[in-house]
């Protein structure tokens, strides 16, 4: 599990294919790995990654085709910035939100602008998380934990302060940015709490098809 608060901005130094997958090498930074051992997990733009081997100036990270297939892991190249998180402790101050570093799937970045010496910035989720994000609710974006400003259906709005834009990647966004996204856990789980013995019904709790505006008025939730 994670905070959200960023610890070090690393970069990508290797990508390595592997029998269908891939290996990849990390910088990591300034982040202190004095304490991180094999078997660790650190989140890489918000991906809960595995250490399979320290170098002393990073780590090296097996990737699975589930991770390829819902992250923008396949875009990375030698060089980019990536956010690090290393996971909590019991005595880890809870400054962000429960992260788990599983990506629900990649958002783009619509537009960025400026707003007195914050940075506004507006993006698109996919439709399938759209009902996850709430104003004023958080998500994870890129492994950074944030306060939702603003929704509308798919796309909402974030205000980024320059501390965040300073030390996280988020200074280097650009309209068509793809990124990670992680919604609330709070909010997954309590879609397949209410879905009861529903859940156990195949299709009804595969996250596509779960809640539902006629399944809410059945059980009393809308009118």
């Amino acid at each position: 599990m994670f905070t959200g608060i960023i610890e070090a901005v690393g970069k990508v130094v290797a990508v390595t294919p592997v029998n269908g997958d891939i290996r990849l090498r990390i910088d990591s930074g300034n982040l202190d790995l004095a304490d991180v051992q094999l078997g660790d997990s650190i989140a890489t733009n918000g991906v809960c990654l595995t250490v399979v081997e320290l170098t002393g100036k990073g780590y090296w990270a097996d990737v699975s085709r589930e991770t390829l297939a819902n992250t923008t892991i396949p875009d990375w190249k030698i060089g980019l910035p990536v956010n690090l998180e290393k996971a909590l402790t019991p005595r880890t101050r809870l400054g962000g939100h429960i992260v788990s570093g599983h990506v629900d799937g990649v958002g783009e970045v619509l537009q960025r602008h400026a707003d007195a010496r914050s940075e506004r910035f507006r993006l698109r989720a996919p439709a399938t998380l759209a009902k996850y994000i709430a104003h004023k609710g958080s998500i994870t974006i890129d492994g950074t934990s944030l306060t939702v400003n603003a929704v509308d259906g798919d796309v909402f709005e974030l205000n980024i302060v320059p501390h965040t834009l300073q030390h996280t990647i988020m200074g280097h966004y650009t309209t068509g940015s793809r990124v990670n996204l992680e919604v609330d856990v709070l909010a997954r789980y309590l879609e397949r709490l209410l879905l009861g013995d529903r859940a156990a019904e195949g299709q009804a709790g595969n996250g596509n098809q779960g809640l539902t505006l006629e399944f809410l008025a059945q059980h009393g939730f809308h009118r």
